[in-house]
């Protein structure tokens, strides 16, 4: 855990290092470094680092995956769809979390929550191969009672709520999807699940998510690198844990 937290309890930062891959990626040169961020990531106080290798290899490629495993000192937290040849890859790479995510080649970026319920078996199977090879799983869903008895039943342990609804709304409507998400993470935990949430989380939104007390992680990465633009890596991914761990520490003295 980092000097933030050093006792484990408060919340956890996953930082998503995509998008340092995707400006490499558009000139097509050795730099920005993702693993470089990664472990910088790590020393300015990120929990554990997230990386999702999509099929069209948009951003993080294999030899980043690769590359990356051995050197992390916290834990790797891959995102992968529900493809064979992701979930072998996955099994060879071993990281400490694999989050199962649904991918489209057209969006640009994930749309929506795992649907579990109409993909249970394929899900099952592939929760099954992972956990096998010891990698803990966690499915990336919507804040639905349906899609966590299904994850429950398969076997899952950890939930990711989408968060993005949350993130693209605001007044009456994004309060409502706070409550809808609120409401979502006290019936995961009643199910025995460990609750993470992400995706669309910036540092004027995040603090409401964060004050929910039964969230372990969030996983942010775009607005991050985002902000870095204009404060450098380091400070914007300390400020991000700052304001998690603030809120979290202010919820829960009020």
């Amino acid at each position: 855990m980092s000097f933030l937290q050093p006792s484990g309890t408060i919340i956890d930062l996953g930082v998503n290092i995509d998008h340092v891959a995707t400006l490499r990626n558009a000139r097509g040169t050795r730099y920005p470094d993702p693993i470089r961020a990664a472990l910088l990531a790590e020393q300015a106080g990120a929990d554990c680092i997230t990386l999702h290798l999509r099929e069209d290899r948009r951003h993080i490629k294999d030899a980043d995956v690769i590359a990356l495993a051995p050197q992390l000192i916290t834990r790797m937290n891959l995102e992968a769809a529900v493809t064979q040849e992701m979930i072998d890859f996955a099994c060879k790479i071993k990281p400490a979390d694999v989050c199962l995510v649904p991918e489209k080649r057209t969006e640009v970026t994930t749309e929506g929550g795992l649907d579990v319920v109409g993909h249970y078996n394929a899900v099952e199977r592939a929760v099954k191969q992972l956990q096998a090879e010891g990698i803990r799983v966690s499915l990336f869903i919507d804040a639905e009672e349906a899609q966590m008895d299904a994850t429950a039943a398969i076997g899952a342990p950890v939930i990711e709520l989408h968060t993005g609804r949350y993130a693209d709304t605001e007044g009456a409507e994004q309060a409502a999807e706070l409550e809808r998400i609120h409401r979502g993470v006290l019936y995961g935990v009643g199910k025995g699940l460990k609750v993470n949430a992400g995706h669309g989380l910036h540092y004027t939104n995040v603090q409401a998510i964060a004050a929910i007390p039964e969230i372990a992680e969030l996983n942010i990465g775009h607005a991050i690198v985002a902000h870095a633009v204009f404060v450098g890596w380091e400070n914007a991914v300390r400020e991000m844990k700052a304001i998690m761990v603030s809120t979290r520490i202010g919820r829960g003295a009020s």
